[in-house]
């Protein structure tokens, strides 16, 4: 007959509890080893060998497996470590003293709770990878040590973050989508990215016109044509004349409207000013300035 083997989580060790003399049981579960008397937990965070790596079909098999519990995360405010104390059945009095305090919560945890519940509404409205959302939480921490928040509010602050992540990131994004997707002030969010700029020594590069193309295409339904030949614009453009200080959109939408106009396709200055988000009057003056630099005749 085959010997059939049972496997426990529990383990009896042949140390003995240096507090009461008592033995120890190793947990491998949960990677303890503690006293069978006292209860105390002689060590704890032992590597566990026990698990194949299998893959699981059901929940038994699952729970069997798993090695840990969820990811640190820089995204939550207690990093993913936090302590659940079960209400059930308490008597003690200190231990329903304990249970209060625990379920309240400091004002810096508090203040990342809600930073981080608006950095991941706007993430996901604006479809942001997760690199974006940890160079935005670091940069809003950094500054709530520096006291950087005192006056300024919370979402103000976490959205210029995600800008100012974006712009390092060099991800093809505007400030106007953001201000679209936050509830705060267009003054209020340009204000606190000055102070990010200022306080943490960050050197934000200047968004290249040429990534921005590519969505503008997509919402004019425009072809690879009329893409491939703005692009050629643009770049021409930034490399033989300086584009600082002027809006990235406004020399975008005027190379578009160009290459419609080199192709022949009739769209009008306004539904292109629209898209883009600018005014018809930049969108004259951008075409007006591409077309006469780079000696397009159209």
């Amino acid at each position: 007959m085959n010997k059939i083997e049972v496997k426990s989580n529990l383990s009896v060790s042949t140390e003995m509890c240096p507090e009461c003399g008592g033995s120890v049981i190793s947990l491998n579960q949960i990677g303890e080893i503690v006293c069978s008397q006292c209860g105390l937990v002689v060590s704890e965070r032992s590597v566990d060998v026990n698990h194949s790596d299998k893959r699981a079909y059901t929940s038994q098999e699952k729970s069997q497996r798993e090695h840990t519990g969820a990811p640190i995360s820089s995204l939550l405010p207690s990093m993913g470590l936090t302590t659940v104390i079960n209400k059930k059945d308490i008597k003690d009095p200190d231990l329903k003293r304990a249970v209060k305090w625990n379920t309240r919560i400091t004002w810096e945890k508090r203040n990342l709770l809600i930073a981080t519940t608006e950095l991941k509404r706007i993430s996901s409205n604006l479809n942001l990878p997760n690199h974006i959302r940890f160079e935005a939480i670091k940069m809003y921490k950094e500054a709530f040590k520096k006291k950087l928040l005192r006056g300024r509010s919370i979402n103000s602050m976490i959205a210029a973050c995600i800008y100012l992540a974006i712009r390092v990131k060099k991800i093809p994004r505007t400030l106007q989508e953001i201000l679209d997707e936050s509830s705060e002030n267009e003054k209020d969010i340009r204000r606190c990215y000055r102070v990010l700029i200022r306080e943490l020594n960050i050197k934000s590069p200047n968004t290249d016109p040429s990534s921005l193309i590519p969505a503008y295409i997509a919402d004019l339904k425009l072809n690879n044509e009329v893409e491939g030949i703005a692009t050629k614009i643009v770049n021409a453009f930034s490399s033989n004349f300086p584009t600082s200080g002027k809006d990235p959109k406004g020399i975008v939408a005027g190379a578009l409207y160009l290459a419609c106009r080199i192709k022949g396709l009739e769209l009008t200055q306004k539904q292109i000013a629209e898209v883009v988000g600018v005014t018809e009057v930049t969108l004259r003056s951008r075409f007006k300035e591409l077309s006469t630099k780079l000696k397009i005749k159209v």
